[in-house]
């Protein structure tokens, strides 16, 4: 599976000046369809004081993943806005990348709901999220 850089990008808001907070976190796509999207991000950069991996770092990777798919679902002319988000840190990681594989549990008119499992360059699981975001006319 590819990824439509051009819609991506439409999608993420680059040009609007100063870039997406994914962008500024090192997130990049490897796979974007309404039915999954895969996405790695680096640990150095997104660490807490401990030299760990920021629990918020991955609620933005897991977040990032499930918005995009979101407004994939969503379509042409309409918008994906997150309005929940869970998620459940099982370990640390310190190096390397973080990878979130991201698929749709719920894909309607008005609303996506996403599971996102993270995982170290080991395919040890970092984090299970959970995404919700509502659908809407742009």
């Amino acid at each position: 599976m590819s990824v439509d850089t051009e819609r991506l990008a439409e999608i993420m808001g680059s040009g609007s000046g100063g870039g997406s907070l994914g962008e500024r976190m090192g997130i990049e796509f490897l796979e974007a369809s309404p039915e999954r999207v895969v996405g790695r991000m680096p640990v150095a950069g997104n660490t807490q004081p401990y030299g760990l991996l920021h629990g918020g770092a991955s609620c933005v990777l897991a977040e990032t993943l499930g918005s995009v798919g979101s407004a994939l679902i969503a379509g042409e002319g309409r918008i994906a806005v997150g309005i929940e988000i869970s998620a459940t840190h099982h370990r640390s990681a310190t190096e390397g990348h973080i990878t979130g594989v991201a698929v749709p549990v719920h894909a309607g008119r008005t609303l996506a709901t996403w599971d996102i499992e993270i995982t170290r360059e080991d395919g040890k699981r970092v984090c299970t999220s959970r995404l919700t975001c509502m659908l809407r006319d742009a």
